[in-house]
């Protein structure tokens, strides 16, 4: 555990990334238990409800609008906007509660900026494995992640109720301010390698039009079978998340017989079972296997409905909570790098956000579906098909799980890709997905691997063996291990300028031409590496 906390805090730009969304995630939980407690003072429980359901359905749709953003532009960039017009925005509810203003005026405010930051955390998923060299980095910054996340969920609405308490309303939304500008600060800060940063590049297989911009994420998800799974896992997860909120409140009444002030208590104890997830999480970074640990971790979620559902003891109850908060974090974790490591980055932002918005859907369903199941039913019953269907779902995807594990073990050869110069600035997300593109192949002494004039079709990097390479029968170099050739008829999109043939018994690996393309022209400083190799081979 220590060594991936060192990992993450010892690279100035994951710990100025981390920092800044703990202080981001802070303040925003303190704001939105500040403006359900104005709301309630202004409209009582009806306005309560009716912001905080228009404020999910908000963010299911702005979260994929601002995703196509942060995937054509600079994801950083886009970051520090969010963070920007958020702290003008709250600035704005914050002087209008002050003075007194209209209470449209502050839903309005606190719509908007929970609007324009839905897509803050899929800029953030984007920008992460340009920032990493090694899976292992990307799962423990992601760790890292799911256990400041709970920490500044539950401390944000504590901090608001004492400076509520003992100073203003006002003083909360200042705050938030403050942790935007602190977010602001920090994100400035990071700096993202030369070359790191992606080209944009528009898809030459799909139609410009802003609905398919905005619907990418979820054709991406439809498309890729890993995507798929996590996807199915995170409405299994939302389902469940929704429907407590209303099954614990009549656990609270029913049987711990505390008054729906329970809630509270039951809350508390969720959260201790997912701080001790978080560092169990974090202590099996590269030892753990993504898709069954978040597979196991839904499990963690629907297992204890039907326990309670048998015999919702209040032991029983606390229990429940405690592994349903200890599953989180796998779920989570899961949620987080499945698709930072499966995804094109082209459009990795908007399948973020079409999780999360997938997420935000299904606790909407469930929260909306739990009451009505619970009148036709009873309260036993709807618990128990809830979590018996969720297991179902969980045992149907499991074979697929362990696929998608199995692809998701580094590659071989990726070390080879990143000791070569033209690959070492591409991130190591692109890079895996190129590794597992590679095809090895042999050649036996004297056979010719290219041929002068014929079409360009692959790229080729030596492992074992030597090659020679000629142009009209004159010698222009010779080539062993780690070096590679046929990046020229490629690069210049022209027939084959030499060839290349075996002077003992070859091992290679060979790339098609989509792949490498797509790959070394799609970030600045391989294009420019490329380009100098070219130059520097043609003028021989």
């Amino acid at each position: 555990m220590s060594g991936s906390l060192r990992r993450v805090f010892v690279d100035p730009n994951l710990r100025r990334i981390q920092l800044a969304f703990f202080g981001s995630t802070l303040g925003d939980w303190a704001y939105g238990t500040a403006i359900t407690v104005w709301a309630y003072s202004v409209g009582g429980a009806t306005a309560v409800g009716v912001f905080q359901g228009i404020r999910f359905v908000a963010v299911a749709i702005a979260g994929p609008i601002g995703a196509t953003v942060a995937d054509k532009v600079s994801r950083k960039r886009w970051m520090m906007t969010t963070d920007a017009v958020r702290a003008v925005l709250v600035s704005g509810a914050a002087i209008s509660i002050g003075l007194g203003g209209p209470p449209a005026v502050v839903f309005v405010l606190a719509l908007a900026s929970t609007m324009v930051g839905a897509s803050f955390r899929s800029a953030q998923a984007g920008l992460i494995p340009q920032l990493v060299s090694t899976p292992d980095e990307l799962t423990a910054s992601n760790a890292v992640a799911a256990n400041l996340e709970p920490i500044a969920q539950f401390s944000g609405p504590a901090i608001a109720a004492v400076l509520i308490g003992v100073l203003d309303l006002e003083v909360v939304l200042w705050l938030n301010v403050a942790s935007f500008v602190w977010s602001w600060a920090l994100v400035a800060g990071v700096r993202v390698p030369p070359g790191r940063e992606p080209e944009p590049v528009e898809d030459q297989r799909e139609e410009p039009g802003f609905l398919r911009e905005v619907t990418a994420g979820f054709a991406e998800i439809a498309r890729s079978r890993d995507l798929g799974v996590v996807s199915l896992l995170a409405v299994c997860q939302g389902l469940i998340w929704g429907a407590l909120t209303i099954f614990t409140l009549m656990l609270a009444v029913d049987v711990l017989e505390t008054g729906p002030e329970g809630v509270g208590y039951i809350d508390s104890v969720l959260a201790v079972g997912t701080v001790a997830g978080g560092l169990f999480m974090l202590a099996r970074v590269g030892r753990g296997r993504l898709g069954r640990d978040m597979a196991l971790g839904v499990l963690g979620w629907s297992l204890p409905l039907v326990v309670l559902a048998i015999h919702p003891a209040p032991v029983l109850i606390l229990a429940a909570m405690v592994v349903i908060g200890f599953s989180d974090a796998a779920v989570n974790l899961g949620l987080d790098t499945i698709p930072q490591r499966v995804a094109p980055e082209r459009v990795l932002s908007r399948v973020f956000a079409a999780v999360e918005s997938s997420l935000i859907a299904s606790m909407a369903l469930g929260a909306l579906a739990a009451p009505i199941a619970v009148h036709l039913v009873g309260y036993r019953w709807a618990t128990a098909g809830l979590g018996v269907a969720v297991v179902a779902v969980v045992a149907a995807s499991w074979s697929q799980v362990r696929q998608m594990d199995r692809r998701l073990v580094e590659p071989d050869h990726l070390a080879t890709l990143r000791s070569v110069d033209l690959f070492a600035s591409i991130p190591s997300p692109v890079l895996e997905t190129l590794a597992r593109r590679l095809e090895r192949v042999s050649y036996a002494e004297g056979e010719p691997v290219l041929l002068e004039g014929e079409s360009s079709d692959r790229f080729y990097l030596i492992l074992s063996g030597s090659v020679e390479v000629t142009q009209d029968g004159r010698l222009l170099r010779v080539e062993g291990p780690g070096e590679f050739f046929g990046e020229i008829g490629l690069l210049r999109d022209v027939p084959r300028t030499a060839t290349v043939t075996a002077l003992e018994t070859t091992e290679l690996l060979a790339l098609e031409r989509d792949d490498f393309l797509a790959a070394v022209t799609g970030h600045s400083e391989s294009a420019s590496l490329a380009e100098d190799v070219v130059s520097q081979r043609l003028a021989v």
